[in-house]
């Protein structure tokens, strides 16, 4: 079946020139830069073209060099000068990385990464659904072009992060520093992680990265509360009208792509599982937390029942930076 694909490659390379905008650097930018949550429900029936679109524009403004793509169902990555990363998102088949210096195959499915440098592509035997991201700085030659969190046995359980609690599933399949995994890019990173409740914090401007949610599964009551009134709540400087509406909570489900920009203050709750991926790569030092300022504000509005503001309460007592 491969070897078929490969047969139709120079007809489909015309048709990816004209109409990837990957590669090719096309796509609309809206000069907006104020810190905010964008959601793409790629799980959804019509695939949230327009979602996907906004949420691609504004990442785009904010990481120049840096692309994100969606590909639905394809049996194909054609070759490209970029260096990308491709999250499955959807379906299970046996794939080729082709192009490079030597070819390689791997069972994929949900969950599992492909590190695609210049000049190679992907065939498959059967649609797969990817989320790709274009990364200007390549990886070390020795990060694997097939990553699956699930079937290395160098990639184990890391609790961490979004996952402190015991028990908890997150595997670290791209990574900053070796002491926490194998395979390094400082380019972007990533973990798929279990998330049952997130200490509340956020990615500074300065020396932070942007992160994304790619949602794989979710209980109910799975969400994510975001909040882009950073200084207010670093200088405690809320009252009690602007409690109430300091954070939004946005559920979520199966297939959704959350943008979470530097500077916004967020926190998972409720079950989910997802790939958190970050660009550039999850520098240590850049999660400050902020649920003892949330503690402190609730405290001095007297606020309770309904009214409390949401907190982590183990992060509560002390200032927390990781």
């Amino acid at each position: 079946m491969l070897a078929s694909v490969r047969s139709w490659i120079p007809a489909l390379l015309c048709v990816w020139l004209l109409l990837s905008v990957g590669c090719t650097g096309l796509g609309e930018l809206h000069d907006d830069r104020s810190p905010r949550i964008a959601i793409a429900h790629l799980g959804s029936i019509d695939g949230d073209a327009d979602g996907f679109a906004a949420l691609r524009s504004a990442f785009r403004l904010r990481n120049p060099g840096y692309d994100v793509l969606y590909r639905s169902e394809t049996r194909t990555l054609l070759p490209c000068s970029i260096t990308r990363a491709a999250f499955v998102t959807q379906g299970q088949a046996r794939a080729e990385i082709s192009g490079g210096a030597a070819h390689r195959s791997s069972n994929l499915t949900i969950g599992d990464i492909v590190v695609l440098r210049p000049g190679e592509g992907i065939l498959t035997d059967a649609p797969i659904s990817f989320v790709i991201f274009e990364v200007p700085q390549p990886p070390p030659t020795n990060t694997h072009g097939f990553i699956r969190p699930d079937w290395d046995p160098a990639i184990t359980d890391t609790p961490g992060g979004c996952a402190e609690e015991e028990g908890a599933y997150r595997r670290i399949l791209l990574t900053w520093k070796p002491e926490v995994g194998p395979y390094i890019w400082h380019g972007l990173n990533a973990h798929r992680v279990r998330i049952t409740d997130s200490f509340t914090h956020y990615h500074p401007i300065d020396g932070g990265f942007d992160e994304f949610y790619l949602v794989q599964m979710v209980q109910p009551g799975g969400a994510i509360l975001t909040s882009a009134h950073t200084a207010a709540i670093e200088s405690r400087d809320v009252d009690r009208e602007l409690s109430a509406k300091l954070f939004r909570k946005d559920e979520l489900a199966v297939g959704d792509l959350v943008y979470l920009p530097k500077g916004l203050i967020h926190r998972g709750i409720g079950g989910v599982l997802a790939q958190v991926i970050t660009v550039p790569g999850f520098r240590p030092g850049a999660e400050i937390g902020v649920d003892h300022h949330l503690r402190a504000i609730s405290e001095q509005l007297g606020l309770s029942g309904d009214e409390m503001i949401p907190y982590h309460q183990q992060a509560s007592s002390n200032p927390l930076v990781k």
